[in-house]
């Protein structure tokens, strides 16, 4: 079995709201960690460094960073490295070199002077939680997309702290353990040298300040249980299972940080009638035997509403129809699927005297036996069905 892919964001360890420059120097850090100057003959240093570098393809790139924040890795937007065929490397040194000022793939030379990492010292954000609702789509609303309102309960700002947790701006102290940075910074001596690593204050949990007056409406939390109203933009073709993920209309963060987000899962109600295979639709259709012999016009269902089909004469069962286009669009796609009926034949079950013996007589005639053409094209659909 497969292994499921890591969140790009959780690769480099960046909120989803991050801006470019943010993930540009996040993934600079992430290779510079796992560089293989830094880690010779490390296989899983080699493999966290391309995957970071995955990450920040995709990431870096609007089109793509789009597409995966809506869908994630069933979007497309990657999955495979650099067109699709495997990243290696040459193609990470290649095409990101330009990340470290064009140096990269060179050994480190600023090691042992004291290596403090790269970007400016941030505080700690912490994240509200995701949260995942499912909602069932008709086959119609999947064909051409569909705005939709959902009520979701969730943790919001509470109003009278502004999600602070304070009772007000002055129930503030200034964190003693770390002085108000919000980061306790430590220096160890290497085999590269001295290193300086900073971590978040365990004490403030990296605000800075601790609250010396906690709000009465959510006991310091910021936040409170409520209800929104979230609206949905559905785009067509979209399919079970699938995800499309609302940026920051998750839970709210406790004091401030930033929000999580909205997982919205599909869930495809049956229709009465159409069947659907991938972007096709499929209706089963049972033909009169009079109607399967002489032909005619029957109508058959479609998502639009009704649509007359001839039937020729001598029809067989087993065999397709098909009507082009008028399946479903893909998702992302103006590729559309064609809507399929497949033909079989009611035999009666139960006869009078009087049509037996015609049809005891019809039986005698030379184009009531099957030929033997007929007779091949039914021993080889059947010899494909249980090979």
């Amino acid at each position: 079995m497969a292994t499921a892919k890591r969140d790009y964001y959780e690769i480099l360890e960046v909120p989803k709201t991050a801006t470019a420059d943010e993930i540009k120097k996040a993934y600079r850090k992430k290779a510079i960690q796992y560089h293989p100057d830094k880690n010779p003959d490390d296989k899983a240093a080699e493999e966290k460094f391309k995957e970071a570098a995955e990450a920040y393809e995709v990431l870096s790139n609007e089109d793509k960073r789009k597409r995966y924040d809506q869908f994630g890795h069933a979007g497309g937007a990657a999955g495979g490295g650099f067109n699709g065929g495997g990243m290696t490397m040459d193609d990470i040194f290649a095409h990101f070199g330009d990340v470290f000022g064009g140096h990269f793939g060179g050994h480190f030379s600023n090691f042992g002077g004291g290596f403090s990492g790269f970007g400016g010292q941030q505080r700690a954000v912490s994240r509200g939680a995701d949260l995942r609702v499912k909602v069932r789509l008709t086959l119609k609303e999947i064909s051409t997309g569909v705005e939709k309102k959902i009520k979701v309960k969730k943790y919001v700002a509470c109003s009278h702290c502004g999600g602070t947790g304070a009772e007000d701006s002055k129930s503030y102290s200034t964190c003693t353990s770390c002085k108000g940075s919000g980061h306790i910074t430590q220096v160890r001596n290497t085999i590269l040298g001295q290193m300086q690593t900073t971590t978040v204050c365990p004490t403030c949990g990296g605000e800075g300040k601790i609250i010396t007056k906690k709000c009465s409406y959510c006991s310091g939390e910021g936040v409170v249980r409520d209800e929104e109203v979230v609206a949905l933009k559905i785009p067509a073709g979209v399919a079970e299972g699938m995800q499309l993920t609302i940026n920051g209309k998750g839970n709210a963060a406790r004091r401030g940080g930033i929000n999580g987000d909205l997982l919205v899962v599909f869930e495809e109600e049956p229709h009465a009638e159409l069947i659907r295979d991938d972007n096709d639709l499929i209706y089963n259709l049972m033909l009169s035997f009079p109607t399967a012999a002489i032909g005619g016009t029957v109508e058959i269902p479609t998502l639009d509403g009704k649509a007359k089909i001839k039937i020729e004469a001598g029809t067989q069962p087993g065999k397709v129809l098909r009507l082009r286009n008028k399946g479903l669009t893909a998702v992302n796609s103006h590729n559309t699927g064609d809507l399929l009926v497949n033909i079989s034949v009611y035999i009666p079950e139960k006869l009078t005297s009087e049509q037996k013996e015609r049809l005891s007589n019809l039986d005698k005639s030379p184009n009531f036996q099957p030929s033997e053409e007929a007779k091949q094209r039914v021993s080889s659909r059947f010899r494909y069905i249980y090979d």
